[in-house]
């Protein structure tokens, strides 16, 4: 077994800023602890001081057994699966594997006897390490995962990999592997919804001590035992975001974030009105001591108090709680929004008929490649035969998706569309300023109006992006950029959104906010989406079966037996 014990860490940044600061937790002996913020907080940071990477500028971390760390980008540097599953390897297996692969080159060159001497001794610690122990079980690992055995896929490149066959080979190695405590920093990424259950199932019946990033509600509920919330620092001079622990799972964690805030308010109002009480004492002294002199030491003494009062401060810096406020508004649009008969995308799917009516919420689910995104994207450049009023309400080239059957978007219906990749050229080198103060408005009066600095400051300061107003969108986080791109939709005027996997960059408190926003928004959505917990806010749920099929189901469906059970 293993634990982590995080100290007072405080951590500056380059430039001089306090990032973290007075950051204490404890993750015990086979606890399941989620830690989740806002973007940008510094969870990732947090974590590669717990690893040892980043050297606190002030506290300590300690912790026992040993320590297997899952990146949130975890085929960065590997070219094969051998040196992926290598990357996560203790780091003594890691220095001895790569002393036998430097003196197998160099016995290449130079097959001497001094050379063989070394590269024997280099394969007796490759085995002392544990490495061929390690071989054994990533055998195990490459079966389950890719298929495949180790010997047959360790040369494979990672390139023929999707990011969700690397990721779960990766889980399935750290999760049977040696190491005791476990740091996984969006291990749910890229997982298709079946693998985020196995994922749920092996954390829950792991003994493992696991401390984990995620903003996937749905595996923070079915699996944290306790959260650990990076908290925003209201600003206070040199002040670094700081952590709040709540010792219970997901279920109650909002309830008791609302009555920590709740207390939060009582103590400031309880310190304001003491400190008016003193200053008007105070005062009053004052005033009686410049005609009494009997009442200077009275003035005196109630300054001493004030001031003593005031140096103590409130009993506590009170955090800043992210605000995020999306105003999607849309507008009337005919009854039938979307009507698709007889489509057929490509290579993908077979023929289907699908009515969307105006005000409806359409989850579109199914596993990956299924067709979803080419579905939306047809949507997006105004259906098949698009009149002027159909076309997207941002000047942008749309890529043509080949398909059979019509698809037609109903009157006054234009389409606003959320992309999965974030791959937006119009955009790159542009400040958000920038973007947001020219518009994109085009000749014939589509698109967004520009507005003025001061204005766009305030709408920025609404989706908690203010700080980042003169960088450029290509320099932003993935949840700035996903956060971006729904202000872009609420400025737009589109009656139809066509969101491709919105909240899979998003913190909670955003994806919380986009759901509160696409409550109150007047028009219709569709949205591609392995989110469970968002999925069901939604009114309908079509599926994209993995045989080609497209039907709807009365209940979101993530799985083929549940396919087939459904139909």
């Amino acid at each position: 077994m293993g634990h982590v014990d995080v100290a007072g860490v405080r951590y500056q940044l380059p430039d001089g800023r306090v990032l973290l600061d007075d950051v204490s937790f404890r993750v015990g002996e086979g606890a399941k602890v989620a830690l989740v913020g806002a973007n940008g907080a510094g969870k990732t940071t947090l974590l590669r001081i717990v690893t040892g990477e980043l050297t606190p500028h002030a506290g300590a971390v300690t912790r026992s057994g040993g320590l297997g760390v899952m990146r949130q980008h975890v085929g960065e540097g590997a070219t094969t699966v051998a040196e992926l599953l290598l990357s996560v390897a203790p780091p003594r297996v890691r220095a001895a594997a790569a002393e036998v692969e430097r003196l197998e080159l160099r016995l290449m060159d130079t097959d001497d006897e001094a050379t063989q001497l070394k590269y024997a001794s280099a394969l007796a610690e490759y085995a002392d390490a544990g490495g061929y122990d390690l071989e054994v079980a990533w055998d195990s690992c490459c079966t389950t995962a890719l298929g495949l055995s180790f010997d047959r896929a360790k040369y494979r490149s990672l390139g023929t990999l999707s990011g969700g066959e690397q990721k779960r080979l990766v889980l399935e190695y750290l999760l049977a592997g040696p190491d005791q405590v476990l740091l996984l920093d969006e291990p749910d990424n890229y997982l298709d919804v079946p693998g985020k259950m196995w994922l749920e199932e092996r954390i829950r019946e792991s003994s493992k001590t696991i401390l984990f990033i995620s903003h996937d509600r749905e595996l923070l509920s079915n699996t944290a035992t306790r959260i650990v919330t990076v908290e925003l620092s209201s600003g206070g001079s040199g002040a670094g975001n700081s952590t709040w622990t709540h010792p219970a799972g997901f279920g109650s964690y909002h309830q008791a974030r609302r009555e920590r805030f709740a207390r939060f308010e009582e103590l400031t109002k309880r310190w304001d009105e003491e400190h008016a009480k003193l200053r008007a004492q105070m005062l009053m002294y004052k005033q009686k001591s410049a005609y009494n002199s009997d009442m200077a030491s009275r003035y005196r003494a109630a300054q001493t108090r004030l001031h003593k009062f005031e140096e103590a401060g409130p009993p506590i810096e009170q955090p800043r709680e992210q605000q995020v406020t999306m105003r999607l508004r849309g507008g009337r649009t005919g009854k039938r929004a979307v009507v698709c008969e007889d489509l057929e995308l490509d290579g993908l799917m077979r023929p289907f008929d699908l009515e969307v009516w105006y005000g409806e919420r359409v989850a579109v689910l199914g596993s990956n490649g299924s067709g979803k995104s080419h579905f939306l994207r047809l949507l997006a450049a105004g259906g098949t035969r698009p009149e002027a009023e159909h076309l997207p309400v941002e000047d942008i080239e749309i890529a043509p998706v080949a398909h059979a059957g019509t698809a037609k978007l109903g009157a006054r219906v234009r389409p606003g569309w959320f992309v999965q990749t974030h791959a937006h050229p119009e955009l790159v080198g542009r400040t958000l300023l920038e973007i947001l103060h020219r518009g994109d408005a085009g000749v014939d009066g589509r698109g967004r109006t520009g507005m003025g600095r001061e204005q766009a400051s305030r709408v920025l300061d609404r989706y908690e992006l203010a700080h980042a107003a003169e960088q450029t969108f290509d320099s932003l986080s993935g949840g700035q950029q996903a956060r971006f791109q729904i202000l872009l939709l609420e400025l737009s005027g589109a009656t139809l959104l066509l969101l491709d996997e919105p909240t899979d960059n998003l913190d909670v408190e955003s994806a919380e906010a986009l759901e509160a926003g696409l409550a109150t928004y007047d028009g219709t959505v569709l949205a591609v989406t392995h989110d469970r917990w968002f999925a069901a806010s939604f009114d309908r749920f079509v599926v994209f079966g993995a045989d080609g099929a497209v039907y709807e189901s009365p209940e979101p469906v993530w799985d083929e037996t549940r396919v087939e059970r459904a139909r």
